[in-house]
């Protein structure tokens, strides 16, 4: 008979994980992507290659990319100045950091549009424009970097930094060289999951956005237009097509992560 690992849940545990998940995660996906293939390969084609369909899928995924790539870098920076400064007020930005969590999406959107809308109060009007989308979705996706990188930080050892500047290494070196190859994974994970998030996300955009076709239409909202207008499969065949977009991402993130982590303990 098998043996449960010290610590292990046993097979009943392991059974009813499986079953939630397949109740929660899996019997949907595979419902949506049945109905996608209602009119067969062709008509799945179709629906992802209609001209508005393609556009909104391309304003989603570069915007998306966009908000990656800064994200990134300022949730790097942030999580770097929590960790490593103190700073009165510490305690409020570090909570302040999950507010989007908490936040109802939608609110996000109509607090952006009274900043950025017509009557905003800085006289810089930028709802219905693909910047509009950038802010919004920074909004909601930036936790996932800071909050990722964040208790790698904590963890790491400051003896290895100090040993690296005593050799003469400059700041910028012991970052390169020390500091970013540990932090490698935990970035690519957060960056997996904001970019996901962004490339899905309804809520703070609907308002912002405008979500004028082939201009600021995203793919969330092209979904729903097409639910509303009874065409059922185009919207199934533009959702899997998110979901494969986003299976892939997150796919080669962690195998990248994966080697990298690798590539550090072998170096450590």
């Amino acid at each position: 008979m098998g043996r449960t690992a010290a610590g292990g849940i046993g097979p009943i545990g392991l059974g009813v994980a499986v079953l939630w998940l397949s109740v929660i995660v899996l019997l949907p996906l595979a419902a949506i992507t049945v109905r996608s293939f209602d009119d067969g390969l062709g008509g799945f084609i179709d629906a992802i290659d209609a001209p508005a369909a393609r556009a909104a899928l391309t304003v989603t995924v570069g915007v998306s990319l966009i908000v990656t790539l800064i994200n990134v870098v300022m949730g790097t920076l942030i999580a770097w100045v929590l960790v490593r400064d103190d700073f009165r007020g510490k305690g409020f930005v570090n909570a302040l950091i999950d507010l989007p969590f908490a936040l109802p999406t939608i609110v996000a959107s109509i607090v952006l549009l009274s900043l950025y809308g017509p009557q905003s109060p800085f006289n810089i009007e930028l709802n219905a424009t693909r910047p509009a989308l950038v802010i919004a979705l920074l909004f909601v996706t930036l936790p996932f970097v800071v909050r990722a990188v964040q208790p790698v930080l904590i963890e790491l050892d400051k003896e290895v930094e100090e040993a690296a500047a005593s050799l003469g290494a400059s700041n910028l070196t012991t970052f390169r060289r020390i500091i970013l190859p540990t932090l490698a994974p935990a970035i690519l994970s957060g960056a997996g999951l904001a970019f996901t998030r962004a490339i899905g996300e309804y809520g703070s955009v609907v308002l912002i956005g405008g979500g004028i076709p082939r201009e600021t239409e995203v793919a969330s909202q092209y979904i729903q237009k097409q639910i509303e207008i009874d065409r059922f499969v185009n919207a199934a065949a533009v959702s899997v097509t998110l979901l494969l977009i986003a299976f892939v991402v997150l796919l080669v993130l962690r195998l990248i992560g994966g080697r990298a982590a690798r590539r550090e303990e072998r170096a450590g």
